[in-house]
């Protein structure tokens, strides 16, 4: 009964994570979602810390997932919640908002393919530039030299994919976070990419990961 009961929860949350780490280590990201969906289920009420992680988690999963819409659906909530509350724990909400700035970066990749107009998908990256400028001038203020350069690195890469003409973006190989979408099939039965332009969004590191862990 009661603090027993809430152990036996606390339990089987960490076995669910543990068994999403192994999906995501061996690259089943639907499965990591499953588990971390389950460890979001067994965890007793009032942990909203517990929760708050396990959101973040379970959105990285699902970028990899072929779920990137709901991956940034979620990560704009939590993002938005972290903002409001003054107790939220500064390095999970940089992380939040690190992935937020990843899949609106991937949505407008997706986006562009798809042929949306650019009112449609500017928004979109103009959220990223925003989210990894201030990313930046938070790891400045705090002294953390190598977090700011890689935002200022973020933020260029975003600045890329805006003015990359479209042309351009097609010929480039599509990342693991834009595959499952209809653009990435119907590319599948096309040419194949080019070899990446002197304008490559990659050419300076890559496009953004998810985080800051480099995944």
């Amino acid at each position: 009964m009661g603090p027993g009961q809430d152990q036996t929860k606390l339990d089987e949350v960490a076995t669910q994570v543990k068994a999403a780490e192994a999906a995501a280590a061996e690259e089943e990201y639907a499965t990591a979602v499953e588990r971390y969906n389950d460890a979001l289920k067994a965890l007793p009420a009032g942990r909203t810390a517990e929760a708050r992680k396990l959101r973040l988690e379970k959105a990285k999963a699902q970028m990899l997932a072929e779920q990137l819409p709901e991956a940034n659906a979620d990560l704009k909530a939590l993002v938005d919640e972290l903002a409001a509350d003054p107790s939220a724990d500064a390095k999970l909400a940089a992380d939040a908002r690190s992935a937020l700035a990843s899949s609106q970066y991937y949505m407008t990749w997706l986006m562009r393919l798809e042929g949306e107009s650019q009112d449609v998908w500017e928004p979109e990256i103009e959220v990223a530039r925003q989210q990894y400028k201030l990313l930046a001038e938070q790891a400045e203020s705090r002294g953390d030299t190598a977090a700011a350069a890689k935002h200022r690195e973020d933020l260029e890469s975003a600045v890329r994919l805006a003015r990359m003409d479209i042309s351009e973006l097609q010929g480039i190989a599509l990342p693991s976070q834009c595959k499952g979408c209809k653009s990435c099939k119907s590319r599948k039965n096309g040419k194949k990419p080019g070899k990446p332009s002197k304008n490559d969004i990659r050419s300076s590191g890559g496009a953004p990961p998810i985080d800051d862990s480099g995944h």
